[in-house]
């Protein structure tokens, strides 16, 4: 019987984020050995074919250091001691350190995938044990982290070096890394995928008597609702009937604020947080799927919007325009340019039901053939092996 190699996924918090669990699920019917580790903050609900590496409470932590402790010192001695020597080096607490690293090195994976780059200075001690050391690129930590936090320039490019595999979710994103000392022939762009059957194509344009335009995410800065809502008010300026609705940011303050200060209030919904299936239901019964970020990888909303049927509308953030074509499976328009934004919504509802439907079967051909699942643990998949050599 073949002997699966060992991989960790570290995610920092479980469950993880929508696309992540998308590639723990995946991976998890392929060629390896699959754990994924963090601190648990939810019920989880994986197959058995994935282990749990976590813990919560002040109790289970105590217990999982107390536990590994004994194993590593019983199993793997060597290996405990160049890990505490690199965690006194380190000068971090000894505790969460070994509460977060000791299951991990219990295992001896042949691949540790962390989800996050930002956290990188955290994993350097893998390499003093031959334990390849791949980094996925996410939007933020590298597109405006390094900016806002200059310290993290210096960071990466200390620890860049180390690494053993780069996953860019963009073309964009691994250019940008480029700055920080990236290795290009290390880095593999790999999108995000769907599972197709669970998006079922919305056929024929909704029945709303009046514009409905959706955005999905939380009420950060990046994701550019002010400038949403600046936009939408240059069409009620011109008389244009719409109703707006943001999932994810129910009490934001200074978005509130704003609505109010514009006279939106009757245009503009505010909703909390929603469960994944019913955010599918809005936005399948929206017109427009609006996603005025100001920095993105690849927005994972807009790739189930395309593949629902909903037409979107995206700034040029990131590596948008490498999913959607302007005017051929959606619409572009500059970042914070909200009278080519609104330009772009007005233009969009004017077309013939057919035109429209043309747009978002091209919009849905287009995640088929670059953003499936399949396609996705496909990539992964060889990507690990090339990394061990296998």
């Amino acid at each position: 019987m073949k002997r699966l190699k060992k991989i960790v996924i570290y995610c920092g918090e479980l469950p993880p984020p929508t696309f992540i669990d998308r590639l723990i699920i995946g991976l998890a019917n392929k060629d390896f050995k699959l754990f994924i580790s963090g601190r648990k903050r939810g019920t989880l609900h994986y197959p058995k074919q994935i282990s749990v590496l976590t813990y919560s409470g002040k109790i289970s932590q105590v217990f999982t250091v107390l536990l590994y402790t004994f194993l590593l010192w019983l199993q793997r001695p060597k290996d405990k001691k160049v890990l505490d020597n690199w965690i006194k080096k380190k000068k971090t607490s000894p505790f969460n350190a070994r509460l977060k690293f000791y299951p991990i090195l219990y295992q001896r994976p042949k691949i540790i995938h962390i989800q996050w780059v930002k956290s990188i200075s955290d994993w350097t001690w893998v390499k003093k044990l031959d334990i390849k050391l791949v980094v996925s690129l996410r939007g933020a930590h590298v597109n405006y982290t390094p900016i806002a936090n200059p310290e993290y320039v210096e960071i990466y490019q200390k620890c860049f070096p180390l690494v053993d595999g780069f996953h860019a979710v963009s073309e964009a994103i691994k250019t940008e890394a480029l700055a920080y000392g990236l290795t290009e022939n290390k880095t593999k762009v790999i999108y995000s995928g769907l599972d197709l059957n669970n998006f079922s194509f919305r056929e024929e344009n909704t029945n709303n008597t009046l514009l409905q335009i959706i955005s999905i995410g939380r009420g950060h800065w990046k994701k550019g609702y002010d400038i949403a809502l600046d936009g939408l008010k240059i069409l009620k300026d011109k008389n244009v009937s719409f109703h707006y609705t943001i999932v994810g940011i129910e009490e934001n303050e200074e978005l509130l604020f704003q609505r109010k200060q514009l006279n939106l209030e009757n245009e503009v919904t505010f909703l909390k947080k929603m469960e994944f299936e019913s955010v599918k239901q809005k936005i399948q019964s929206s017109d427009i799927l609006l996603l005025p970020s100001v920095e993105e990888g690849i927005a994972n909303v807009a790739l189930e919007a395309m593949a629902l049927g909903t037409m979107v509308i995206s700034s040029d953030c990131g590596g948008m325009n490498e999913v959607i074509k302007d005017n051929e499976s959606g619409f572009i328009f500059k970042v914070r340019n909200v009278d080519q934004m609104a330009d772009k919504i007005q233009y969009a509802m004017k077309l013939s039901n057919e035109e429209q439907r043309k747009i978002v079967k091209n919009a849905r051909i287009t995640i088929e053939n670059q953003h499936s699942v399949e396609m996705m643990m496909h990539s992964f998949s060889n990507f690990y092996k090339e990394i061990i050599n296998e």
